[in-house]
């Protein structure tokens, strides 16, 4: 290892980059907007770098823990965190920014310009196998959810099962039928700008929903009726406490007592009171009663929702299971999105909305009755 008189943090190499790509053309079209959008790759990479190789300096930096990364985004990709072009995007990002440290002197070569791990990475022609699911089976995946939705509004009454079938064809009809991907509804692990869609970001007036898109710029996506109906009607069962709630929170306990634990010390609550009320109630409850937004569902989580209903429907392709990628099958949604306003949305529950109207050239996936509704049950 180079003498700590000469060493190179990659932290502090990165801030000198950022500042560099953040000034280097004030006038020019877009400004800082590189630098804005590279930031978060570039520290979450040092982040992972210093976490599973235990590297912070410049000079330790190799081939293999360029090819390990390599490797990590297309484990991420196969999990459905990122797409193909989102892991192509965060490797070029790096090895850019190793290549502007190779012009500067601090690098003699580029430890990411090898095709050992350019082959590595996952091309945007792989496609898992469940996104070869056709938009029959997606239509029997829905019509499940959506009778057994209509099973539990006739059955007796049980608010928690209800809530939790809505939950579920609320998630399943937001990724058929409107072009928002997994990885923009859920939380997506070591993203801090991913953290899941909150109800904030629905505007059920515009008919819009608003989420970080593969450009790292918020979007604002067009929520057809057969999305937007079962998505509304799950918010009136649900009621959220506050609109900063996520539209699908995990129903992990673990991770809600750790965030209602942490919120209610930073209101001042000391350990005592805090042991105290978690004895009296659940961690959801006490959510609830304060307030306190739990995490949203991750995306693997999602997946694992996923799974399950699939199975109980009775639904595979060679013991395979519908992703969330999968659900959203070949969609050109993407040509209604916008980037988003500078306001922001609000949830509104205007009688208007029902006259909002869809994009005539808008073709839905699946074929089902808009007035139908949903429900789910889950354990992320």
């Amino acid at each position: 290892m180079t003498d700590s008189e000469t060493d190179v943090a990659i932290v502090d190499a990165v801030d000198a980059y950022l500042q560099r790509k953040a000034v280097g053309d004030p006038d020019g079209r877009g400004a800082g907007t590189y630098a804005s959008n590279a930031e978060s790759i570039l520290r979450r990479w040092a982040d992972w770098l210093e976490a599973e190789h235990n590297v912070h300096s410049l000079f330790v930096l190799d081939v293999e823990h360029m090819h390990a990364y390599a490797t990590e985004l297309r484990t991420r990709v196969d999990r459905g965190e990122y797409t193909a072009s989102t892991a192509g995007t965060y490797y070029a990002v790096v090895r850019a920014f190793l290549s502007w440290c190779v012009r500067g002197g601090i690098l003699e070569s580029n430890p990411a310009a090898t095709d050992d791990a350019m082959a590595t990475l996952p091309t945007a022609d792989e496609r898992p196998d469940s996104e070869c699911w056709t938009a029959t089976q997606r239509r029997r995946l829905e019509r499940y959810l959506r009778d057994r939705t209509l099973a539990a509004s006739t059955a007796a009454d049980n608010h928690d099962e209800r809530c939790n079938r809505l939950r579920e064809y609320a998630m399943v009809s937001l990724l058929a039928h409107s072009s928002v991907r997994g990885s923009e509804l859920f939380s997506v692990p070591d993203d801090e700008r991913r953290s899941g869609a909150t109800w904030e970001d629905v505007d059920f007036y515009t008919g819009t929903i608003r989420v970080l898109g593969k450009s790292q710029r918020l979007e604002d996506v067009p929520l057809p009726g057969p999305a937007r109906t079962p998505l509304r009607r799950y918010r009136v069962v649900f009621d959220p406490p506050a609109n900063d709630w996520p539209l699908f929170p995990t129903r992990h306990a673990p991770s809600i007592a750790r965030r209602v634990k942490n919120v209610l010390a930073e209101r001042g609550y000391d350990n005592d009171e805090i042991d105290t009320l978690c004895a009296e109630a659940t961690a959801s409850e006490l959510a609830r009663e304060h307030a306190i937004a739990p995490p949203a569902i991750t995306t693997e989580g999602a997946r694992s929702v996923l799974k399950r209903l699939c199975k109980d429907a009775n639904i595979d392709v060679d013991g395979d299971y519908l992703t969330p990628r999968g659900v959203r099958g070949a969609h050109d949604g993407d040509n209604y999105r916008r980037e988003a306003t500078a306001s922001k949305p609000a949830l509104r529950t205007s009688a208007l909305e029902r006259t909002i109207a869809v994009p005539k050239t808008y073709s839905p996936i699946v074929d089902v009755d808009s007035s139908e509704h949903d429900e789910h049950s889950e354990q992320s």
